[in-house]
């Protein structure tokens, strides 16, 4: 049986074992989707991905990202991480910079910056609309934020390729020490069709810190407990932020601190454009990523 080549990695994390791990499967062109299905649900990692010749002559690959249950348009770390891969093996090479990756959220582009252990990557987020907008406005978020003292920006349902809440917390310790209730947040998941409940808060020290943004991420409808690195979440906070803040002192980019209390270290890095001719604000996530494991697999049958 031919095989593919296939790495596993670690996403958004300066060094090896601090972030987020991902399986990415490098050619699997021939396998069916039944194929795909079965082998993330077999790696049992948040999501396993699967670089493809892409479609158009636009893209530099195509690619399909699933978690153990079920395939998903877009998600952050995968991205990141398979564009990572796709330089590791040579799959596809940059162009001024730049990869784009075709998926089902259609053309994003992947900027490359720099070389080696030392590289970066920037995805372009999927535009971000507000759905809904106050603590008040499901019974369940309020429930869940009681007695919390709120930051400075209102808690928001966020679509832009996932659909997250977010929340400020007033103040980091806060935030770390919180112990949720993770069956509650399953509930608003379930009720309001999203992946969960992303809280944040600003970092008063950033400067000494190394960061700006703490985040804490909860996606139970998708049967995570707490997210040691989220892509697409940490976009639509950048959105809401440059939304509501276009002249705060994130309103440029920052950085972000996740993982901690689950024993991690990862660290993602937020940019925003300036208002383009339509008056959005492109949002660009990114961060570092390790191969931890570098081989080969079959399909399993």
């Amino acid at each position: 049986m031919t095989t593919s080549r296939y790495l596993q990695l670690d996403v958004f994390c300066a060094r090896a074992g601090g972030g987020n791990p991902l399986g990415v499967v490098i050619g699997a062109d021939g396998w069916s989707d039944a194929d795909l299905q079965r082998f993330a649900t077999w790696t049992n990692l948040v999501e396993t991905t699967f670089v493809l010749a892409p479609t158009t002559p636009a893209a530099s690959y195509r690619l399909r990202i699933f978690t153990p249950a079920k395939e998903i348009p877009f998600a952050g770390h995968p991205t990141i991480g398979s564009a990572h891969a796709v330089l590791e093996t040579g799959f596809a090479p940059a162009r001024d910079g730049v990869l784009m990756q075709e998926c089902a959220a259609g053309l994003l582009p992947v900027r490359v910056e720099g070389e080696g252990e030392r590289r970066r990557l920037f995805v372009q987020a999927p535009g971000a609309r507000v759905v809904r907008e106050g603590v008040h406005v499901e019974p369940i978020l309020s429930y869940l934020l009681r007695g919390i003292a709120l930051g400075a920006l209102p808690p928001a349902c966020v679509e832009g390729g996932r659909r997250w809440w977010v929340a400020e917390f007033a103040s980091e310790a806060a935030l770390r020490s919180w112990q949720p209730e993770h069956a509650s947040i399953g509930t608003l998941a379930r009720e309001t069709d999203t992946l969960g409940l992303c809280a944040f808060a600003r970092c008063a020290n950033g400067t000494d810190a190394g960061y700006d943004l703490v985040v804490r991420a909860f996606p139970a409808g998708v049967g995570i407990v707490e997210d040691p690195a989220s892509g697409a979440a940490n976009g639509l906070i950048a959105a809401w932020i440059a939304l509501r803040e276009p002249h705060g002192a994130l309103a440029r980019g920052y950085r972000v601190s996740q993982g901690r209390e689950i024993g991690r270290d990862a660290s993602i890095t937020i940019r925003i454009d300036e208002p383009g001719a339509d008056g959005r604000r492109a949002v660009w996530v990114g961060g570092q990523t390790h191969t931890v494991i570098d081989g080969r697999t079959r399909r399993l049958t």
